[in-house]
């Protein structure tokens, strides 16, 4: 693009610009010319095409995300909620904690390495924004179909990318989801999560208020990698699996990151910084504009000070640069010194760029001219806003009306049969072992992993003298949200929540990455509506605000969209990690309770997709009333301790958590089907709010006096015992044997 000045910009309003190469809709490039009286130069252009993409402005998904504040339950620990660089909520102690999960999807399918290794940084550089230190990191992930040979492509690279970059920074992973299936092939959805600690005192927000204070841009050099990557490229639909746009995405360069990490710490400690903000999509318009917006004024800055490593970048493409390792900083004059010096330490480049100043424009200037003049509301906040129309797909009620039942799917019924479909569930990819995964991944680097992949939750200690401590869980069932938007939301919710809980934390607060289809097909936008909504209501009964997150849209290939796929983060807070709860039986002779109510639930469970391939019916029904019941006596058992171990109860149902909780204590089980209940309904439903737990015999009474009292359901199903599973009357599977099943999956996929 030829530079053109704002002053040119007013004289030739006739020059054409390409406002559609960048993303933009005719619309929304006549709205910006509304807005600033003119045409917009090319660098304005820029600013406003990377602001204005869905995966910056949320434009058509802010209609329905407003829900989230329309419908916060009231909240004590919310310190900082939803519009800053992540949520913020009080453990107690003095502590605060924040937390974010955010998408990568599509850079991670175009490059998956270097696509999931900058997710990780980027989520890592919106804690440190908050003035935390980031202490763990999770990654839920979805793959196409296991045998597809694109798979053994993207697999890898996500997974080496995850580790090299966490691993690097020393920051472990302590958990996260693999699932596969057929509607992720050519979009796989790589969503990174990143938790951080601070005292209540160091917190920072992103603003840039006081005329006078500098501009400071510090970290890596910028780059031509990623122009336009993540904010335009997640606008985009992928067309018989290759995208139609293919920007450069982003190098990360994790050891970068961590100086940049030391270096804006050592920053706040000093007391050095106004405001901050990271530069993730959209890069140097995002900054600029956000801080100014946030800010009590205007802000002035000079490209020809942004540090370059390459001297041919145009001023659009170092506005709409993504390069990796950058924030921006806002410091008083009297301090300027003191912060280039801490960068300086630090081996950070840091170059004061601009200030802030005592108008409302964000002006840009670029070899003595004027090539910005906006209002920076105008490009941070006030862009289009679609009520996109939406209705019910005309699929949706066949699709329900297909249940899985007897009569339309076998079901096995002798014990033989019943062994074989234990062997085929706990052998297949979503549900086998995933330790090639996580062993790739540093999960107990700086010491205070409690808990991690594959429990439950990670748990992180927080304070090592008191032990307080935190618990994260992401969950999430495409399957079911297909079903039912608005349940399958409140499920992935649910199971979250159900899996702080279970490792005896009190879940505090929620942060979700909602991934679907294209927003501009009726029928997407109808289930985004719902689950939403869903959300919404269930976070209002559970007592759990939602803190922050993102929308990740477009995410199909051609007119094909994945399974609508909401990934909820739970974080909970737990007072005694040394009364933590694993989900291992370790102790022969405990007695297994199971917790909860089971039906013929089947609607979505694995075991139709194992056996059969089928997906049809609705998904289990929810009561989030029970859910807050069981938590309530699965925190309390684990704080007395009347239980030794827990276990949720989700996919694959009863059999798949006790085979996993026997494996991973290498103890045995005996179990025994309730009175009334058929044998494959007891192994495979999959209702929702029921958990398993062992007991020591010394607690029995005392445990099931108080589930009594509190209404809860709770039957004595079996005995830690041996080194077999064993169905009493149907089948014997010794541990040997299950291992072997379960085990070395995903590697064989891959060879």
């Amino acid at each position: 693009m030829t530079l053109d000045t704002v002053k040119n910009a007013t004289e030739t309003p006739d020059v054409e610009l390409p406002w559609a190469a960048l993303g933009l809709k005719e619309d929304e490039y006549l709205k910006i010319r509304e807005i600033l009286g003119r045409r917009p130069t090319g660098a304005e252009l820029a600013m406003y095409s990377v602001m204005w993409s869905e995966h910056c402005s949320y434009k058509s998904s802010k209609v329905h995300l407003r829900q989230f504040g329309e419908k916060a339950p009231q909240s004590d620990a919310m310190l900082v909620g939803i519009g800053e660089n992540a949520g913020v909520v009080d453990v107690g102690q003095g502590y605060a904690v924040t937390f974010k999960i955010e998408s990568h999807n599509h850079p991670s399918y175009v490059e998956p390495y270097q696509g999931a290794a900058t997710g990780v940084g980027g989520i890592v550089r919106d804690i440190i924004s908050m003035g935390a230190r980031p202490v763990a990191v999770m990654d839920p992930l979805r793959f196409g179909a296991p045998d597809h040979p694109d798979t053994k492509r993207v697999l890898p690279g996500v997974v080496a990318g995850i580790g090299g970059y966490g691993n690097c920074l020393g920051l472990p992973n302590i958990g996260g989801e693999v699932v596969f299936d057929a509607c992720y092939q050519g979009n796989p959805l790589v969503n990174a999560l990143a938790v951080g600690v601070m005292k209540h005192e160091d917190i920072h927000l992103a603003k840039a208020s006081g005329a006078g204070n500098k501009v400071v841009l510090y970290g890596a050099r910028t780059g031509g990698d990623g122009i336009g990557g993540a904010s335009i490229l997640a606008s985009e639909t992928f067309e018989g699996g290759t995208p139609t746009k293919r920007p450069a995405v982003q190098v990360g360069d994790p050891f970068q990151e961590k100086l940049l990490i030391e270096c804006t710490l050592e920053a706040f400690r000093a007391q050095l910084v106004v405001g901050i903000q990271d530069l993730g999509a959209a890069g140097l318009s995002c900054a600029t504009s956000e801080l100014a917006s946030n800010g009590s004024g205007g802000m002035r800055c000079d490209l020809d000070d942004v540090p370059l490593r390459d001297a041919t970048l145009t001023p659009e493409e170092i506005l709409m640069s993504e390069s990796q390792e950058r924030m921006c900083a806002v410091v008083e004059p009297e301090k300027i010194d003191a912060f280039l010096a801490i960068c300086e330490k630090w081996d950070v480049t840091a170059t004061v760029i601009g200030e802030v100043t005592d108008g409302d424009r964000l002006e840009i200037f670029w070899h003595g001219e004027k090539i910005v003049d906006v209002d920076p509301r105008t490009v941070a906040h006030d862009g289009p806003v679609y009520e996109r129309p939406y209705h019910r797909p005309s699929w949706q009620d066949a699709l329900q009306a297909d249940a899985p039942t007897a009569e339309r799917l076998a079901r096995p019924a002798t014990g033989d049969e019943l062994r074989a479909a234990v062997l085929q569930l706990v052998g297949s990819v979503n549900q086998a072992d995933k330790s090639w995964i996580t062993s790739q991944y540093d999960r107990f680097v700086l010491g205070n992993t409690v808990l991690a992949m594959p429990e439950d939750s990670g748990m992180i200690r927080v304070d090592e003298s008191t032990n307080l401590g935190v618990a994260i869980a992401t969950d999430g069932n495409g399957r079911y949200t297909k079903l039912d938007p608005y349940t399958g939301s409140q499920l992935a919710l649910a199971e979250a929540y159900r899996n702080v809980a279970a490792t005896g934390a009190k879940p505090l607060a929620v942060s979700d990455c909602l991934n679907f289809g294209s927003p501009e097909d009726p029928e997407v936008m109808w289930q985004f509506a719902e689950a939403t909504r869903g959300l919404a209501d269930g976070c209002l009964t559970l007592g759990t605000p939602v803190t922050g997150g993102n929308v990740s849209l477009y995410n199909q290939t051609g007119a094909e969209a994945i399974h609508p796929t909401p990934v909820v983060a739970v974080l909970g807070v737990i007072d005694d990690v040394t009364r933590r709860t694993p989900m291992a039986f370790a102790e022969e002779g405990q007695l297994v309770y199971l917790l909860g109510t089971t039906e013929d639930e089947l609607g979505g469970s694995a075991w139709a997709q194992v056996a059969h391939d089928h997906l049809g019916g609705l998904p289990p029904k929810l009561d989030l009333d029970r859910e807050k019941l069981l938590a309530e006596i699965l925190i309390a058992a684990s704080r007395d301790g009347m239980i030794d171990a827990a276990h949720d109860l989700s996919d694959g149902g009863l059999i798949q958590a006790a085979v996993e909780s026997a494996l991973k204590g290498g103890q045995g089980l005996r179990l025994i089907v309730p009175d009334g209940l058929d044998p494959f309904v007891f192994l495979f439903s999959e209702s929702a709010g029921r958990a398993i737990v062992s007991v020591p015999r010394s607690e029995e009474l005392r445990f099931t006096e108080m589930c009594g009292v509190r209404g809860l359901p709770a039957t004595r199903i079996g005995v830690v015992d041996g080194d077999v599973v064993e169905l009493q009357g149907q089948f014997t599977l010794p541990l040997a044997e299950l291992r072997e099943a379960n085990t070395g999956v995903i590697e064989a996929l891959l060879a």
